[in-house]
């Protein structure tokens, strides 16, 4: 089978073996491709694939079922579906737990569902796995127009909560607005500290992919008993001089978390109670994945080029060519 190599720093097409399925998985024939950023720092020797796992980039797909386990949970070959692996999604197929996948709602594109798994999954595992959000909690969303930032934006507001995301261009700010956040903060215009002490307003959940120096700004305008999720340190990994008086004075809790290595059994309970908490919103499209841009898989450098840029406002899509 087909599958997308890094040879000489680019992104070429290779050949290799098909994937063994082991107990429990199924086989994928995929039709289109998630982006993600740890597939970009995959290729940059950052983030190697967990022990055990496809050395071949990508983290969630969207296809259709070829083969299906004795234990099919209801799926049956022919079945469309999107989901989660840890390694091997930029290929023509690849093995996947058949408990961390998703039936593609039949009005959705396989572009559609290749944008479903990563980001919403991580974000329903940050805001309601991690940081226990309740209704009309008031929740700052960095990033806002990330693909896990698009995603938190919409789960926040279907539980009524008050949200504030933070982005870097006006365009991105209309697109969170669109997408229900209650304020948009331009940070390359507003500090949001700034505002936050202009308007009284301290967050009960933070949802952070930015750390470095946000860390300690992010205290400053945490409310008592505030939650605050590092997802990624677009910032820099190190921060100086944390005030952990005020962190102690407000009982703030700091969770760092991240999805890829997580196990087995904690990705199907993410899917489980996902699907049982949002999937009837995503059914009728009350929440929905945001497309940026759909590329054809043999110019998936344009697409991590684009990733790297921070151009891109919601998910960057690959697809795979017959």
């Amino acid at each position: 089978m087909r599958f997308l190599d890094v040879q000489r720093e680019r992104l070429c097409i290779a050949n290799t073996t098909f994937p063994a399925l082991l107990s429990k998985q199924c086989l994928i024939k995929v039709k289109a491709i998630g982006v993600n950023r740890a597939d970009i720092l995959q290729r940059q020797g950052k983030y190697p694939a967990p022990k055990g796992e496809s050395p071949i980039l990508g983290l969630e797909v969207s296809g259709i079922l070829t083969e299906v386990p004795n234990n099919n949970l209801g799926y049956k070959v022919g079945d469309r579906v999107c989901g989660l692996v840890a390694g091997g999604g930029y290929a023509e197929y690849v093995a996947i737990n058949i408990e961390h996948i998703i039936k593609i709602p039949e009005h959705y594109s396989f572009e559609q569902g290749a944008g479903i798994a990563e980001v919403f999954l991580t974000a329903y595992q940050s805001l309601f796995s991690i940081a226990q959000l309740k209704p009309q909690q008031k929740v700052l969303i960095h990033a806002g127009a990330s693909g896990v930032g698009s995603a938190a934006i919409q789960l926040a507001k279907a539980l009524n909560c008050y949200v504030v995301t933070t982005v870097g261009s006006d365009e991105k700010a209309k697109a969170c607005t669109v997408l229900g956040a209650d304020i948009t903060i331009n940070y390359q215009k507003l500090d949001y500290v700034q505002w936050a002490k202009e308007h009284q307003c301290n967050f009960d959940v933070i949802l952070d992919v930015v750390a470095g120096e946000y860390l300690n700004k992010n205290l400053k305008v945490a409310a008592f008993d505030a939650r605050i999720v590092i997802l990624s340190m677009l910032g820099g990994r190190f921060a100086e001089q944390v005030d952990i008086a005020r962190m102690l004075q407000k009982r703030v809790q700091i969770t760092a978390s991240t999805l890829r290595n997580r196990s087995d059994e904690y990705k199907a309970m993410l899917v489980n109670g996902f699907s049982h908490d949002f999937m009837y919103l995503l059914e009728n499209k009350s929440i929905m994945p945001v497309i940026d841009h759909c590329y054809t898989w043999l110019a998936a450098e344009d697409a991590h080029q684009k990733m790297m840029s921070n151009k891109n406002i919601g998910k960057l899509i690959l697809t795979i060519d017959e």
